[in-house]
């Protein structure tokens, strides 16, 4: 009978303890599930399944971004995702990618309601995609405006001659090859640049007007390319109120009801990384800090930047 007691109760011991590791192999389990959840969607899958306020961060050299354009379709498109904010620190970039940031934040905001926060920096193509918001926020000493276009060429003749190396170039037009590094502009190359340039200009001057709700003659004397700190971008309607990101909840909450209780969810913005190429992001970025000349090596044809040098 002792020994029927005995067994028994070392049985009992065995089956806890098969328990207890049971439970333990399972909690690790979920906890890799969920890890890799997190691995796959830094954004946090599980917290989009709530309602939330999206943060859609803009910062460096605009140019042509597909995921960008991917993750603010999905902004658009999630029903819990009640608005949208905007938070841009970008000097600008190419006109083509200011002009398509636009357009997809302007589809956002048919649909829910979105606020632009400057931080830093938001000029050019930055302050483009700025004014594609319902309102407009900025420091009192962020830096915003830079209304313009520039195109930048450089050509090495000269230097070609003294070091005694020869260059021709066969175009089929006139203008087909201006401008060239290799020989100097035109007066007919440099009208037909400078047309260009005026004309997107007029495009950006009359988008200004439009979204700003502002006499367009009022904008073209802004309109030269100089910045402006945030209260004096104020002072001229170039944006709505000083402020952050608190003051554009503030303003979610009394203009639109959108609680301020309600989760800000950050959306990556770019492609997340594993492996050698996110340890040698780190690295880069350690490395050369902020500096924007790989960003500003893309640029190519008609820019609106503020420094682009």
């Amino acid at each position: 009978m002792s020994f029927d007691t005995d067994a028994w109760l070392e049985r009992r011991r065995l089956a806890r303890r098969l328990n207890w590791w049971r439970s333990l192999a399972v909690l690790a389990v979920v906890a890799l599930f969920l890890g890799a959840l997190y691995w796959i969607d830094p954004g946090n899958v599980i917290q989009r399944r709530q309602d939330h306020v999206a943060r859609f961060e803009i910062e460096g050299i605009i140019t042509q971004n597909d995921w960008w354009m991917e993750k603010l379709q999905e902004i658009e498109e999630d029903d819990r995702a009640r608005a949208l904010i905007v938070y841009i620190n970008s000097p600008g970039g190419s006109t083509y990618g200011g002009e398509a940031l636009f357009t997809a934040l302007r589809r956002v905001a048919e649909k829910k309601p979105t606020v632009a926060v400057i931080g830093t920096l938001g000029a050019s193509a930055g302050y483009m995609a700025a004014i594609a918001a319902d309102r407009v926020f900025a420091r009192e000493t962020s830096l915003t405006g830079s209304i313009g276009v520039l195109f930048q060429t450089a050509e090495f003749s000269q230097l070609l001659a003294k070091l005694g190396i020869g260059a021709e170039s066969i175009a089929s037009g006139e203008l087909k090859d201006e401008p060239s590094p290799i020989k100097p502009l035109s007066p007919a190359g440099r009208e037909q640049i400078r047309r260009m340039v005026m004309e997107t200009h007029e495009w950006f001057v009359n988008l200004v007007a439009e979204r700003r709700q502002m006499p367009r003659e009022k904008v073209a004397e802004l309109a030269d390319g100089r910045v402006y700190s945030g209260r004096l971008a104020a002072e001229n309607g170039l944006i709505d109120a000083l402020g952050g990101v608190e003051e554009a909840r503030r303003w979610l909450a009394q203009s639109h009801g959108i609680p301020s209780e309600l989760p800000l969810r950050d959306v990556p913005p770019e492609p997340p990384r594993d492996g050698w190429e996110a340890l040698a992001g780190r690295a880069a970025s350690m490395v050369f800090g902020k500096s924007l000349l790989p960003e500003r090596l893309k640029l190519d044809g008609l820019v609106s930047v503020w420094h682009p040098e």
